[in-house]
């Protein structure tokens, strides 16, 4: 008898993997990718590395030169999105085959949704499928809905197949910090163990309306019922829209003057409104970044006042009013500007 379950397919070390089967005089060897490849320049940073890597703490987001020092036997790469995605897009071909609706999320992820008499069946069918077609290899993680199967995916990394349900949910999960559930950021976490929610079991047992005024409405009722396993269980297989843009820059020399400053996210934020009506799309939220050479990284963000635009005077002149928000005591090393993008017509 079938029954409607989610899996989470999630790809080992993707980036990583990609560029060692071009290379397959690489594999076992700690991989690095990043920026230009080279760790001698200056600030530019990890976009992913293999597990060999990562044993010697290398991480994404770590200096290139920060990671040469951990692991200086690493082999260095450029990143090359062209060929991520073309990877990414045979993998899905191949889920797709499957008698199951497809989701997908960026490169290297996709929830799978279906009557399925036998989960565990089918995701070492899919699993044996996509090595076969790819020959890169996943996790699968399978759920009665999306947090479940998300959450079950990292347990079975790397190769491996796990099941959550909401019968061993709490068992598997109670114990754990309340950081570890899909959806709470560093912010969220931050906050829960300042009201002294430290444990997914202690945020299940805690009622929404406790956590009103800490976390508002629309979180606190949220919050119990993610601790608890719930999800949601939909799966949209419409192709996959952006819904944001963004570009940022680190800079070789770090930047004090704000004149120099503003004059950067003007041409980021631009130059990024530009690329979003070419695609014929619309902005209505402005973000911007600052990373201070300490490494603390703010962000302030705004609603467009007027709704949705493709004026890139009006962009570039909330990207500007949002820097007015920012304190300019010490230099900066990163600027960045998001676009949150409406989503388009059908």
């Amino acid at each position: 008898m079938s029954e409607r379950w989610i899996l989470h397919v999630d790809m080992d070390q993707f980036v990583a993997a990609v560029e060692i089967l071009r290379r397959p005089e690489l594999r076992g060897r700690p991989v690095v990718v990043g920026g230009a490849g080279d760790p001698t320049a200056r600030r530019q940073v990890v976009s992913t590395a293999s597990y060999e890597a990562r044993e010697h703490g290398v991480h994404s987001g770590m200096p290139l030169r920060r990671a040469a020092q951990l692991c200086p036997e690493a082999v260095f790469l450029p990143a090359d999105p062209a060929a991520y995605t073309a990877a990414s897009e045979r993998v899905m071909a191949v889920l797709r085959r499957f008698p199951v609706d497809v989701e997908v999320w960026g490169w290297d992820e996709a929830f799978v949704g279906g009557d399925i008499a036998d989960p565990v069946a089918l995701a070492g069918e899919m699993k044996a499928a996509v090595f076969a077609e790819t020959g890169l290899t996943c996790a699968i993680g399978i759920g009665e809905n999306k947090q479940q199967a998300k959450i079950a995916a990292r347990f079975a990394k790397p190769g491996g197949v796990h099941q959550l349900t909401s019968a061993t949910w709490m068992a598997a999960m109670g114990p754990r910090p309340a950081a570890e559930l899909w959806g709470v950021g560093p912010k969220t976490a931050r906050k829960l163990d300042e009201v002294g929610l430290h444990t997914v079991a202690q945020l299940a047992a805690t009622p929404p309306e406790a956590l009103v005024a800490r976390f508002g409405p629309r979180q606190a009722a949220w919050l119990p019922v993610a601790a608890r396993g719930g999800g949601d269980t939909h799966i949209t297989t419409e192709p996959w829209v952006a819904r944001s843009r963004s570009r940022e820059n680190t800079y070789a020399e770090d930047l004090s003057d704000p004149a120099d400053i503003a004059r950067e996210v003007a041409a980021m934020a631009r130059a990024l409104g530009a690329q979003v009506v070419a695609d014929g799309r619309e902005v209505t939220h402005v973000a911007v970044k600052v990373r201070y050479v300490s490494f603390f990284t703010p962000t302030r963000e705004m609603k467009l006042r007027d709704g949705p635009t493709t004026d890139l005077d009006v962009i570039e002149r909330a990207a500007l009013h949002l820097l007015t928000k920012f304190e300019w005591k010490r230099p900066v090393r990163l600027l960045g500007v998001r676009v949150d993008l409406a989503m388009p017509l059908t």
